[in-house]
C-alpha cells in the first residue's frame, strides 16, 4: 500500500523519529544517499507562490539523484479542465512522488486516492506536514529530546501552522499551546485530531486566549504571518485583531530564559514579530528554513521505502 503525507498524523511518533533520524544523517552527509538515482523525477506542482518549498524540494530532489519537475497550475490542466484524480493517474506512470502546494485539503485527498507513488502535502490551507518536519528537527537540534518540551503558537489558530503545530506536536509527545483570539481558534476537528494522539504518546494540547499565560515556562515559542495567502482583503481586522499576540522581547520574558523563537517565514516583521525578536540570540528561523531541505530529503526517501 502506497504512503503518502497529507497531514501531520498520518506519520506514527516512531515513523517520525525515524525520519528526523534520517534527516540528521541526510544533513551530515548530503550526497551519500540518492534513491532517485536514474534519474528518476519528482514533480512539484504550485497552486501558490513559494520560495522555500520550491528551493528546498528541487534542490533536495536533485541531491537524492533525481530530477524535479516543477509544474504551475496557471500552465497546466491541473484545476481547469483535468481533476487532482486524472491527473495523478497520469503522472504515477511517469514520476516517482507527486508534491502538491495547494488550497483545499480536499484536493490533496483526492489526488491521494488510490494513486500508486506518494502524494506529499507541500501545503494546504489547512495544514503545512513539510515544515512541521522541519520545526521539529530544529527544535530537536537545539534542545535534544523533543517528548515533554512545551511549545507555544501564538496568532491566527486557525492557520495550517498552528493546526499543523497541534498534530505534529502531540505526535512528538510535546505539551502544544495554541494561544489565538476566540474568533481564530484552530478547528474542532483539528483539536480533537491532536488530542487523540496526545493521549498516545503522553503529549498534551491546550487552547488560550492570553497571550502571556500560554507562554509562560515554554520552551519554544512560535508565530506565523497574520495574513496568509488568500487571506489579504482581511489584513486590518487581522492585524487589529491579533495585535496582542505580537511576539516582541517583553513577551518572550514570559518564555523560560533559553527558550527558541521559530517562524517559518516570509515574516511582516512589525506584525506578528519584532525586528529584535526574529534577529536576537534566541531566534533560530534560519536553521529552520535550512532544515526544511533535510527533513523533506529525509521524508521522500522514507516514502519511497515503504
Amino acid at each position: 500500500m502506497t504512503r503518502h503525507f497529507l497531514r501531520d498524523d498520518d506519520l506514527s511518533q516512531s515513523e517520525q523519529t525515524t525520519i528526523l533520524d534520517l534527516a540528521v544523517e541526510l544533513k551530515k552527509d548530503r550526497f551519500g544517499t540518492r534513491p532517485l538515482t536514474g534519474p528518476q523525477t519528482v514533480a512539484v506542482i504550485f497552486d501558490k507562490s513559494s520560495t522555500r518549498t520550491r528551493v528546498s524540494f528541487a534542490v533536495g530532489i536533485a541531491e537524492l539523484g533525481g530530477i524535479p519537475l516543477i509544474i504551475s497550475t496557471a500552465n497546466s490542466q491541473l484545476g481547469g479542465k483535468e481533476t487532482a484524480a486524472d491527473t495523478a493517474r497520469v503522472l504515477e506512470r511517469q514520476v516517482a512522488a507527486i508534491v502538491w502546494r495547494t488550497f483545499a485539503q480536499s484536493g490533496l485527498e483526492e489526488m491521494a486516492f488510490g494513486t500508486t507513488v506518494p502524494v506529499i502535502n507541500g501545503l494546504s490551507d489547512d495544514f503545512h506536514p513539510c515544515q512541521l518536519l522541519a520545526d521539529l528537527l530544529t527544535i530537536r537540534e537545539h534542545r535534544g529530546n523533543l517528548a515533554g518540551l512545551t511549545v507555544t503558537f501564538l496568532g491566527d489558530g486557525a492557520c495550517n501552522m498552528a493546526q499543523s503545530y497541534l498534530l505534529a506536536g502531540a505526535t512528538a509527545g510535546m505539551h502544544v499551546r495554541v494561544a489565538s483570539p476566540v474568533e481564530y481558534a484552530p478547528s474542532g476537528p483539528a483539536v480533537a485530531a491532536a488530542e487523540i494522539v496526545a493521549a498516545n504518546t503522553g503529549g498534551s494540547v491546550t487552547r488560550f486566549t492570553d497571550p502571556v499565560e500560554a507562554v509562560a515556562g515554554a520552551d519554544v515559542v512560535v508565530t506565523d504571518t497574520w495574513v496568509s495567502m488568500g487571506k489579504e482583503g482581511e489584513k486590518a481586522e487581522r492585524i487589529t485583531t491579533l495585535g496582542a499576540y505580537r511576539v516582541d522581547t517583553e513577551l518572550m520574558r514570559h518564555a523560560k530564559s533559553d527558550a527558541l523563537f521559530l517562524h517559518c517565514l516570509p515574516a511582516d516583521r512589525g506584525y506578528e514579530v519584532t525586528a529584535e525578536v526574529i534577529d536576537g540570540p534566541q531566534s533560530v528561523v534560519w536553521d529552520q528554513a535550512e532544515n526544511r531541505l533535510h527533513a523533506q530529503k529525509a521524508l521522500l526517501t522514507w516514502l519511497l521505502q515503504q
